[in-house]
C-alpha cells in the first residue's frame, strides 16, 4: 500500500474517531443462490428450447417477484440428460463426476417441462431416476415445473423405480401440464406438492416479443402444417403409417388450394420430422418451394408461427406456441398429451384423431378456428408462474416471509425477454442435430449390416438341408 493511501486511511479513522464524519456501515453478506435448471434445451425439437427460454424468464421473474435483499442469484441451465446414456449402459461411477459436482452446487434444482417421466420407450425416466438419488445425497431441494407425465403402470418395473425416487424427501413441488390423474398415481409422499398447471411456453408471445413478423396485407390466409416423423403414430401405438400421413397431407393441402389457402408444410426442428418432409418431396411430389427446412432456432420457429393465420400440427408446442400468439391451430393426435393440452385451455374441439380423418374434416375445422380465433383465460396462464414462485419461494425464504406473486398483468410488465441465439449457441445446436442424424445412419447401417449376416446365415443353413432348391441358380 502506499504512503499517500496509508496516511488517508489513517486521518479518515482519527475522523470518524472525532465524529467529524459518520463511522463506515457495517457490510453486509450477499448470499448467492445457484439454480440448476434441467430441460430438454440440448433437443433438435426447437419447442423444447422455447420452453427452456420461458422456463428462465419465469424464474427470473419470480427471483425479481421475491425482492430477496442482499441476495444474488445465478441460472446454470443445462440438458435434463446430465446423466449420460453411457454411464446408463455401463454404470461407471466416473460418468457420474459432472451430474455429482453440479447438484452438489447449486441451492435449488428446478426440471422444466420434457416428458421427464417417460418409461414406455425412452430412458428419461431412469435419467431423472439418477438425478434424484444424487440430490437425495446431497438434500438438495429439487422441484418439477409443468412436466410432461405420459402415463402410469404398477406392472411396469421402469415406472415403479420412478416411483420411488419422486417420492425423496428432496422432492419439494410437482406440476405437470398433463396428466394429472397418473400424477398423483406416481406420488405417496404428503410433503410433496403436486398440481396442475400450464405450459411455460403460453407465455412465447412475451418472451419471445421481438421475434413475432407482421402478418402481410392484402394477401391469401396462409396455413402452416407441422408433420411429423414417418413412424411417429406408429412409435405411439396409433395404427397410421407414413403411407397414411402422406395421402393426408397430400388431399389436405389440394383442399387448401382448391378453397384459395396459401400453405407450408415444415417442422419444429426435428431432424426425424425433417426426413420426413424431405421424402414427401422425393417419393411423393410434394412441391419443394412450399417444403420449410433448418428450423433450428426458438426465434426462427416463433416467427414462422406469428406469420401464420392458422396451424394445423402433430407436434405438441407448435400448437401451445400458436395459442400464446393468438394463431388458432389444430391438433393431430399421436399421443395423448395433445389432447390434454387443447383440453385445458377450452378447445378440445380442435383436436382430431386420425381414425376416419378426412382432408375435407381437417380444412373445415380449419377454417371455423379461422372464425372463431383465440380467447384466453389468464388465471389458467398464470398457474404456471403461480406454482413456480410458491416452489421457490418455500425453499428459500422463511416461513413468514410476506410476499405475494404477481398477477398477470405484473407478470407482463417484469418478466425478462429473450435475449437472443448467439452465432456460437446457433452453431452448437446445428452440431447437436447432425451429430443425431449421423448417430441413427450408423445404427441402421449396422441394422442393416446384421441383417445381411443373418439372412447369409439361413441361407447357407437352408443350402445343405435343402440343395434341391439352389440346383437351378447361377453361381
Amino acid at each position: 500500500m502506499s504512503i499517500y493511501r496509508r496516511v488517508k486511511r489513517k486521518t479518515k479513522r482519527v475522523l470518524q474517531m472525532m465524529n467529524v464524519i459518520p463511522e463506515d456501515p457495517p457490510k453486509v453478506e450477499i448470499k448467492t443462490y445457484k439454480i440448476l435448471l434441467l430441460t430438454n434445451r440440448d433437443s433438435d425439437n426447437v419447442g423444447d428450447q422455447v420452453i427452456e427460454a420461458c422456463d428462465i424468464s419465469l424464474i427470473s421473474a419470480v427471483m425479481k417477484n421475491l425482492n430477496l435483499e442482499n441476495v444474488k442469484y445465478t441460472i446454470n441451465s443445462r440438458a435434463a440428460g446430465i446423466i449420460s446414456q453411457k454411464y446408463l449402459a455401463t454404470r461407471d461411477p466416473e460418468l457420474l463426476n459432472t451430474a455429482d459436482k453440479l447438484i452438489r452446487e447449486s441451492d435449488i434444482v428446478i426440471f422444466g417441462g420434457a416428458p421427464l417421466f417417460n418409461f414406455r420407450y425412452q430412458i428419461f425416466y431412469e435419467r431423472t431416476a439418477v438425478t434424484l438419488e444424487i440430490a437425495e445425497k446431497y438434500k438438495k431441494p429439487v422441484i418439477f415445473s409443468a412436466i410432461g407425465v405420459e402415463g402410469y403402470s404398477e406392472e411396469s418395473i421402469e415406472c415403479q423405480r420412478l416411483k420411488e425416487t419422486l417420492n425423496f424427501d428432496c422432492v419439494k413441488q410437482i406440476t405437470t401440464r398433463d396428466d394429472f390423474e397418473s400424477l398423483k398415481k406416481f406420488i405417496y409422499n404428503e410433503q410433496i406438492v403436486i398440481d396442475k398447471v400450464s405450459d411455460p411456453a403460453v407465455f412465447a408471445s412475451k418472451v419471445f416479443e421481438a421475434s413475432l413478423i407482421p402478418k402481410e396485407e392484402d394477401r391469401k390466409k396462409k396455413i402452416g402444417i407441422f408433420i411429423l416423423r414417418a413412424n411417429g403414430f406408429i412409435d405411439n401405438g396409433v395404427d397410421f403409417s407414413r403411407e397414411d400421413s402422406a395421402a393426408l397431407w397430400k388431399e389436405v393441402i389440394d383442399e387448401l388450394e382448391n378453397k384459395g389457402y396459401d400453405y407450408e408444410l415444415l417442422t419444429s426442428g426435428h431432424f426425424g420430422d425433417e426426413a420426413f418432409l424431405d421424402l414427401l418431396i422425393r417419393k411423393y411430389d410434394f412441391p419443394v418451394k412450399k417444403c420449410i427446412f433448418n428450423i433450428n432456432s426458438p426465434e426462427a420457429l416463433i416467427g414462422k408461427i406469428s406469420s401464420y393465420d392458422a396451424v394445423v400440427s402433430c407436434r405438441l408446442h407448435p400448437s401451445i406456441i400458436s395459442f400464446s400468439l393468438d394463431v388458432p391451430a389444430l391438433g393431430l393426435v399421436w399421443n395423448s398429451k395433445v389432447q390434454y393440452f387443447y383440453d385445458s385451455i377450452g378447445y378440445g374441439d380442435r383436436v382430431l384423431n386420425v381414425e376416419g380423418i378426412t382432408a375435407s374434416k381437417v380444412v373445415g375445422k380449419i377454417e371455423e378456428a379461422l372464425v372463431q380465433g383465440v380467447e384466453k383465460d389468464e388465471e389458467y396462464l398464470i398457474t404456471v408462474y403461480h406454482t413456480l414462485f410458491n416452489g421457490i419461494k418455500r425453499v428459500l425464504c422463511d416461513e413468514d416471509y410476506d410476499v405475494i406473486p404477481y398477477n398477470y398483468s405484473e407478470l407482463l410488465e417484469n418478466i425478462p425477454l429473450y435475449k437472443g441465439t448467439s452465432e456460437k449457441d446457433l452453431e452448437d445446436k446445428i452440431k447437436r442435430k447432425f451429430r443425431r442424424t449421423y448417430g441413427k445412419y450408423n445404427e441402421l447401417f449396422d441394422k442393416n449390416s446384421n441383417n445381411k449376416m443373418i439372412v447369409n446365415e439361413l441361407t447357407e443353413q437352408l443350402r445343405e438341408l435343402k440343395p434341391e432348391l439352389f440346383e437351378n441358380q447361377e453361381e
